[in-house]
């Protein structure tokens, strides 16, 4: 995808002539167990009947059935356009366990199977590590000193005003904005439509303009928050490059 590029576009450009409602998944769950669920999706059990499932639902709340087996089920009941396995995942998402982000997954996925259902139109699920909140995604961004030191309290006034001014202008949100010591940690959400290297390019350009003291390189993502300890470990392999939206580490 090229950095001129935006996520609505791609999706569009994708679903071609079938219409379809988008949809945020704006819990922050893990990257890996989201990949696990969807894996799950496709080759989970379909010879089991409707009424096989729905018979067992109440199984998913005991402690008899084993994990793993407990995922299948939570599996076999988003894939059913039930209320009763609606209601079910509801009232366990609900609950405090190690499975509750499993279960988020799957109280999404059956919520979307019913309202295509109803609406009688196409739901697309949109899921990353960070989450978002309706039509916007939550992205993760380090900016870099191209010194390397630490930034003075003029550069952070800088950075915090023209972010402000920047991620407003685009329809987006401002969620936290941290420094540590070499790193300026952002939390954002932004819309689909909006290119989002392309405006962190602006910024760090516009910043740049009060003495040049930004990397024009930084780090975006919406897998994951990086610790202070990763990124410097990844600028001692001197792995910082422009990491597009949804990549991970190399290492």
């Amino acid at each position: 995808m090229r950095e001129s590029d935006n996520i609505y576009d791609k999706i569009q450009e994708l679903l071609g002539d079938m219409p379809g409602n988008l949809t945020v998944l704006e819990d922050q769950i893990d990257a890996d167990i989201q990949m696990e669920y969807f894996n799950y999706t496709r080759v989970f059990d379909k010879n089991q009947s409707r009424d096989e499932v729905l018979k067992k639902r109440d199984s998913i709340f005991g402690n008899d059935m084993a994990v793993e087996e407990k995922k299948k089920l939570m599996v076999q009941l988003a894939n059913i356009d039930s209320i009763e396995a609606y209601r079910t995942l509801e009232k366990y998402q609900g609950a405090d366990h190690t499975l509750k982000d499993w279960a988020k997954l799957a109280l999404q996925e059956s919520r979307l199977l019913l309202e295509s259902k109803l609406l009688d139109e196409s739901q697309v699920l949109i899921s990353t590590g960070l989450g978002g909140k309706g039509l916007k995604l939550r992205y993760f961004t380090v900016l870099l000193l191209k010194n390397g030191k630490v930034y003075s309290g003029f550069e952070r006034k800088i950075i915090t005003s023209e972010l402000k001014f920047s991620i407003k202008k685009s329809g987006g949100e401002l969620e936290e904005v941290r420094f540590n010591r070499e790193f300026c940690m952002i939390l954002s959400v932004i819309p689909l439509n909006i290119p989002v290297q392309v405006l962190f390019d602006n910024l760090i350009h516009e910043c740049n303009q009060y003495g040049e003291f930004l990397n024009p390189d930084c780090i975006i993502t919406n897998v994951r928050v990086f610790s202070c300890s990763l990124l410097r470990k990844m600028l001692r392999r001197n792995k910082v490059k422009k990491i597009k939206p949804g990549s991970k580490p190399g290492f």
